[in-house]
């Protein structure tokens, strides 16, 4: 069990009874205020010796809840480099989070030997503490803390001696850094009560200035091997979570809803969105990138709904109190300015770099394709390239789709191959390995295999993939202010992210992303893709940070750019084994929500009309509907602390455009007559008003419910105009005199009812069968009187009806 999953078990406060002294060592403390990066560690003095037998391997904590925690704010260098000092600086914070006095509370630095795997990537941040073999000497940080009091401190370890303690750091490598803190909570023994981890990427050795021996090894600077650099493409996501409010249709001069102004915040100066973009405008410069091997490594990926968003929010928007009801109060909202100005910079950038449209929203693709609607495939995959391309103005990469969980499971591949995907980006976990049968069709690649590839499933043959290095995208996806941990991160590699400092994380990523240019050099044909989360955190220095990192491995000749078309041009020897494991983690309600919608929005397209003197048309106006379907099954959060929220907005999402829908459903209607309808005989028509209050004429269906005493003629399909009535003649036939309840409504052309039943109270003058007979009767006495008369004159009888009668 690894540090990290027992960290917060709960121990009984009489069990400190181990007890640490405390020694002074090499490990030198700096005064907080002093600049720690060019910081001379001091002299040694005392002993070094210090031993980690008597420290427990699980920091005692008190009903759960630790004594001490510490937190890492800097990381001096961040990147160990040839010019860089010979010592590593780290400056962090100690609270007391308990609920008492902690006496002698010290520190000390720990390393272990390099990461070797990608795996060990996440899997060493979760060691034993005793694994953590290289030792400084703890050095006292603060006499006392009472309850809530911190103390920060500076702490400098050597990366290399043979005279005096060091982190023991002797090749270029990845290792992996702990802090460890010490102290004597009252009534308690001395114990171990917390620990701080991070990645510290060393690219290159600096001279150790204690060797005095020009000959010994360490005396010079110790380059990274660049004989065989490893080829390099990265995503750079820009995205966010779904922001317009759901259940409002299209129009052409309405202003849209957002849900919350948050969106405002993140792209103005100094916002998630605006830092993001600012750092690919400020590292693809040509002077910070005179070759463009940067920019020829990096492809932005686009989400079409932020894009949506963005552009709309120029033109003027509004805020719901409500996102549930579509027919909320609303206020102003205040990001116009800031998304006139982010949208022109990113067109900008978009003009001269490689572009990549994300799945609509971020969209659960595995969902989508579990619903099994074409349309709404479609709008999911299809659709993305022309939203970006429509509103940069550009021409992005087509037929390549980045999966927003990792992986695509067969029945998702098959979806996406027929939406016009021909190769998917996946995790590099989410694919089995090739099998051993020569000639059974392998895997697109474009890294190692993963140790945790699944082998469960059969090749399909229809989608190829690439993938990305799982490890480096759980490490990136732990950077920014709100962590997450990729659905298909091994359950070895899972720790809590909260436990860490944002500096910790960024440390972690950092690493991640040297790795690959510093291990496997004597590998040929070395390749990586890099890729964060879609829906990513990161915000403030961090991307500058992380896109500093590859600019360094390209001019440094550790890493050559390897462009996304290179990338998709790349030959392959067969078809993609995706892993069932990478189904949706959707459950069946929400699923069987959206298909259900889904159907009423396709039913509702069937029947609406295109008006050629009309900008509006049935796509435009069921557009925003479907995209609420879409966002309702997004990703962006998911895998967060956040994921609570994303879910109740995408409950909120649904139950507005299911109100939405009804709403446009109700505005197609049969208005009821007042009274009762007499009709003049039994075969007249009635005469029904039907209201069309939609922007959009459409298409319907009178459905008719009436008794076996009426027949009504079928009249076929009417038109109405958009937000007008027209009149239907119905031919009908009554043959009873009573008074007769007939139900009208009408449907679209697959039958939905549109609208309220309407009832008709109908009498006809007609007297039914007792008319027929009295007909029939007066007629055969008609034909009697005159057979009888004609009788009569044939035998040249008078006729008796005649008497009295003279002719004049």
């Amino acid at each position: 069990m690894s540090v990290r999953a027992r960290k917060v078990a709960a121990a009984a406060l009489t069990s400190f009874s181990l007890a640490v002294a405390p020694a002074i060592g090499s490990a030198t403390l700096t005064p907080a205020q002093l600049p720690t990066a060019a910081a001379q560690p001091d002299a040694s003095v005392g002993d070094s010796s210090a031993t980690t037998s008597a420290v427990p391997d699980t920091p005692m904590t008190q009903a759960g809840n630790p004594f001490l925690t510490l937190s890492i704010e800097t990381v001096a260098p961040s990147t160990v480099t040839t010019t860089s000092d010979p010592f590593v600086t780290v400056r962090a914070t100690v609270r007391n989070t308990g609920d008492r006095r902690v006496d002698d509370v010290s520190v000390r630095m720990q390393a272990t030997s390099a990461v070797d795997t990608t795996a060990g990537l996440r899997t060493s941040l979760t060691l034993d503490q005793d694994s953590f073999d290289s030792v400084g000497n703890f050095v006292t940080v603060a006499e006392s803390l009472e309850k809530n009091e911190s103390r920060q401190f500076d702490l400098s370890m050597q990366l290399r001696s043979t005279t005096e303690p060091s982190l023991g750091i002797e090749a270029p490598g990845v290792y992996p850094l702990l802090l460890n803190v010490n102290g004597t909570p009252e009534y308690g023994g001395t114990a171990r009560l917390d620990d701080a981890r991070f990645l510290l990427p060393v690219v290159g050795l600096p001279r150790n200035p204690g060797e005095m021996d020009p000959t010994a090894p360490d005396a010079v600077p110790l380059p990274p091997n660049t004989r065989n650099p490893v080829a390099m493409t990265v995503l750079w996501p820009l995205a966010d979570i779904p922001r317009l409010a759901a259940g409002i249709p299209g129009s052409v001069d309405e202003r849209v809803r957002l849900i919350d102004d948050e969106l405002a915040d993140e792209l103005a100066g100094g916002g998630r969105l605006d830092t993001l973009l600012k750092a690919v405008e400020f590292a693809t410069q040509p002077g910070l990138d005179p070759d463009g091997k940067l920019a020829s490594s990096l492809c932005i990926g686009i989400d079409p709904d932020l894009l949506v968003t963005v552009s709309n929010m120029t033109r003027g928007y509004l805020v719901v109190d409500n996102p549930a009801d579509p027919a909320s109060t609303t206020r102003e909202g205040t990001g116009s300015a800031a998304a006139a100005q982010w949208l022109s910079r990113l067109e900008t950038v978009a003009s001269s770099s490689c572009v990549t449209a994300m799945p609509f929203a971020q969209t659960d693709l595995g969902a989508v394709a579990d619903i099994g609607n074409p349309t709404l495939l479609g709008s999911a995959v299809s659709a993305p390239a022309d939203i970006v391309d429509g509103i940069l103005g550009i021409t992005s990469t087509r037929g390549f789709t980045w999966s927003t969980t990792g992986g695509v499971d067969p029945d998702t591949a098959e979806a996406l191959q027929s939406a016009g995907t021909d190769t998917v980006l996946v995790a590099d976990n989410s694919i089995s390995p090739p099998t051993s049968d020569p000639t059974s069709p392998l895997i697109s690649s474009d890294t190692e295999p993963s140790e945790t590839q699944q082998t469960e499933t059969q090749p399909t043959e229809t989608l190829t993939a690439t993938h990305y290095d799982a490890a480096t995208a759980a490490a990136l996806a732990g950077v920014g202010d709100t962590p997450s941990t990729p659905a298909l991160t091994p359950a070895e590699q899972r720790f809590d992210l909260t436990t860490d400092s944002r500096t910790a994380r960024l440390q972690d990523a950092l690493g991640a992303i040297n790795f690959h240019a510093l291990v496997g050099a004597d590998r040929p044909g070395r390749t990586v893709t890099v890729a964060p989360p879609q829906y990513w955190t990161a915000g403030g220095d961090e991307p500058s940070a992380i896109l500093s990192t590859v600019s360094s491995l390209l001019r440094s000749g550790m890493a050559t750019p390897r462009p996304l078309a290179e990338l998709l041009a790349e030959p392959t020897s067969g078809p993609p084994v995706t892993s069932a494991d990478a189904a949706t983690e959707l459950d069946p309600e929400t699923i069987g929500l959206v298909q259900a919608q889904s159907a009423r929005i396709d039913s509702l397209m069937q029947s609406l009309v295109e008006n050629p003197q009309s900008a509006l048309t049935p796509r435009l106006y069921t557009a925003p509907l479907r995209e609420d379907l879409l966002r309702a099954l997004s990703t962006a959060g998911r895998a967060s602390a956040v994921s609570e929220e994303t879910g109740a907005m995408a409950r909120d999402r649904l139950t507005a455009t299911r109100i939405g829908l009804d709403t446009i459903y109700a505005s197609v209607t049969v208005l009821a007559p007042g009274g009762v309808y007499t009709l003049a005989s039994e075969q007249s028509p009635l005469l029904l008003v039907a209201r069309n209050d939609l922007p959009v004429p459409v298409n319907v269906l009178l459905r008719v419910d009436a008794p076996p005493e009426m027949t009504i003629s079928d009249v076929g399909v009417n038109q109405l105009p958009a937000r007008g009535s027209r009149t239907i003649t119905v031919p009908a036939e009554v043959d009873d005199t009573r008074n007769l309840s007939v139900d009208f409504s009408v449907t679209t052309l697959d039958g939905s009812r549109l609208g309220e039943v309407s009832t008709v109270s109908v009498r006809s003058n007609a007297y039914g069968q007792a008319l027929a007979v009295i007909t029939a009767c007066a007629g055969a006495l008609l034909l009697l009187l005159a057979g009888r008369r004609l009788w009569h004159r044939f035998r040249g009888q008078p006729d008796p009806a005649d008497e009295g009668y003279e002719r004049p």
